[in-house]
């Protein structure tokens, strides 16, 4: 009896395991992917036709499942590898970016070091002159006694303002605060233009056309920011502010991502894209138009005109006080050269400070600079509504964020401006940037 109910048991476990085996392959049969029967048969992955055919061979591998979703993976990514000369030349790029970088704040340190000691010097020089001129002044009645010190000393300070007037039309002509300006600019461009290109590295599948376009953002930059002084320094003077230009002309973009990254989805799969976003870029391209860029160039024009001003108004002072000091003393002048020779030093020392103390070519050079990033936007966002092929913008969903980082705001708070400035127009006193 104790044998027959051992083999009952072990009977009735056999067939309950093959029960739960068949339930097993019934239901890893229904759950199988759809993707893998095509017209009424399957269709396995490379992988695992593979494994089946070495088994009908004789050979003894085993298939593991995970080796077979490693190899699908494996094949999955290798559509996505990158060119290693393309990873070869954009490292290359970026080198050449990290030493530029280095050279404009070295020759931006050199520049405002020339600043600060020019404007020293000059004024140490200028006053000097005009204490001259006035102790000619006290010796002029003299007579005999005091001819050969007044000759001295108005000698002297003719030629230490003769020298005043030289060095400070070199520094009005080549404005080293505004040159520092425009290498501060050059680092942080740069700068900007190598984490780019490292974040199309790291995330993005670069090809030839980002190293195409890198080369160009590059050679735009040097064309913008030059480091010589002769030959192709920028205009300090022009006749009128235009907005700084630093990027090349923009092409038409194939049909992918930013940065390689492909199509996105979001906003019913346009890219990013709807009518009603379009409709909002629109408004904040109006209103950086109607008052960012435009409040900047007047700014700019203004600083511009004062900058002039201040700088013819300093050496010919410091002319008009060496003609001054060389006349000390004589009758025909009378105490009218004493009275320019002094005055015409003290008022050159304030115009001298004022100008480049004040850095106002320094100013100008960022108005300059501000209303070309404005301008950048504006062309950024112009070129993307402009393409009717959503797939070829820049994922909406990104640039809506770029834009608001850009312009110091929250994405709601964009979105308020474009609806303010759909309904008041031109009547909108608020500016799209809080940044600056």
């Amino acid at each position: 009896m104790a044998s027959l109910g051992v083999s009952n048991l072990i009977s009735s476990s056999i067939s309950s395991s093959r029960s739960r085996r068949r339930d097993q392959i019934i239901k890893a049969t229904i759950n199988m992917p759809r993707k893998l029967i095509r017209n009424g048969g399957f269709s396995f992955p490379r992988g695992l036709v593979e494994e089946l055919e070495e088994l009908r061979s004789g050979y003894t591998n085993t298939t593991n499942p995970h080796n077979i979703d490693e190899r699908l993976s494996a094949n999955s990514r290798s559509t996505k590898i990158t060119d290693p000369m393309v990873i070869a030349k954009l490292y290359a790029i970026m080198e050449a970016i990290a030493d530029r970088v280095e050279m404009h704040r070295n020759v931006g340190e050199q520049r405002d070091n020339w600043n600060s000691l020019f404007l020293t010097s000059i004024n140490a020089i200028t006053l000097t002159a005009a204490t001259m001129v006035g102790i000619a002044a006290t010796a002029a009645g003299g007579g005999a006694a005091t001819a050969a010190p007044l000759a001295a000393l108005k000698l002297s300070s003719t030629l230490l303002y003769l020298a005043a007037t030289g060095m400070l039309s070199v520094m009005n002509k080549i404005q080293p605060s505004q040159l520092a300006e425009e290498q501060r600019n050059a680092a942080r461009l740069f700068k900007q233009l190598h984490q780019e290109i490292h974040t199309k590295v790291c995330i993005g599948n670069p090809t030839m056309r980002d190293v195409k376009e890198g080369m160009e953002k590059v050679l735009a930059l040097d064309k913008a920011y030059p480091l010589p002084l002769l030959g192709t320094m920028l205009e300090k003077f022009p006749t009128a502010v235009e907005p700084a230009v630093w990027w090349p002309p923009r092409r038409q973009r194939p049909a992918e991502g930013l940065n390689g990254l492909g199509r996105l989805g979001g906003r019913s799969n346009m890219n990013g894209w709807d009518s009603k976003f379009e409709e909002e870029m629109r408004e904040v391209v109006k209103v950086l138009k109607r008052k960012d860029k435009e409040d900047y160039l007047r700014l700019g024009e203004k600083a511009l005109k004062l900058n002039k001003f201040l700088a013819i108004s300093g050496p010919l002072l410091t002319g008009l006080a060496a003609v001054g000091a060389a006349f000390v003393g004589s009758v025909c002048f009378g105490p009218w050269a004493v009275v320019l020779g002094v005055v015409g030093g003290a008022l050159s020392t304030v115009v001298n400070t004022i100008e480049h103390g004040g850095q106002v070519g320094m100013v100008v050079e960022m108005y300059r600079s501000n209303a070309g990033f404005f301008r950048l936007m504006e062309e950024s966002v112009e070129s993307n509504l402009e393409e009717e092929a959503v797939e070829k913008r820049e994922n909406g969903e990104l640039f809506e964020m770029k834009v608001a980082l850009k312009l110091g705001r929250s994405l709601s708070e964009m979105k308020d401006l474009a609806a303010s400035s759909s309904i008041k127009g031109e009547a909108l006193q608020e500016f799209a940037s809080k940044l600056f």
